[in-house]
């Protein structure tokens, strides 16, 4: 990298300023708003919602949570389990058509040993990958690339979700 180039990634500013962590849960704070365009959520259904992750790991990443606030797995019902794999599996077969992914990482951070950020809120996070994605940025410059902005792809992934029939 020679010293004119500029990476640009303005939206970071407020992750990497944050130094006081808000009261309360996020998650639970989104699902009470009904502000979804400001709050980057992109579905609603009976038992969790799918929300952007508003600090990405990779282009497209998505966050399946539970309506209940809830800090473990196996506090789940049998029927928030249901409907929570349902909605990630909706959730790849939509990346999949908008963004055209390679693969995906899926996964969840249990906890605060495990590096959850949000722990007392379970949630899924689901992360497109692509050939190439990973390269010398992260490790060296402390930098990731993300290819999109969170505004473009809200209104991408946000008008795929609305083509999908009431239930």
């Amino acid at each position: 990298m020679t010293k004119n180039d500029r990476i640009w990634a303005p939206w970071r500013i407020d992750y990497v300023q944050k130094t006081v962590p808000e009261k309360g849960c996020i998650f639970c704070k989104v699902l009470k708003s009904k502000k979804d365009e400001k709050n980057l959520v992109v579905h609603r259904s009976k038992h969790c919602f799918v929300i952007l992750n508003k600090y990405p790991y990779n282009n497209g990443h998505l966050m399946v949570v539970p309506n209940r606030h809830i800090a473990g797995m196996e506090n789940l019902t049998d029927t928030e389990v249901l409907d929570i794999n349902t909605v990630m599996i909706n959730a790849i077969k939509k990346l999949k058509k908008t963004i055209k992914p390679k693969g995906f990482n899926i996964g969840m951070n249990i906890g605060q040993h495990s590096g959850a950020g949000i722990k007392e809120h379970i949630h899924v996070h689901i992360v497109p990958r692509w050939d190439g994605d990973t390269n010398f940025m992260p490790v060296i410059f402390d930098t990731k690339i993300i290819s999109q902005s969170l505004d473009n792809f809200y209104m991408l992934i946000k008008d795929e979700w609305s083509t999908d029939e009431k239930i």
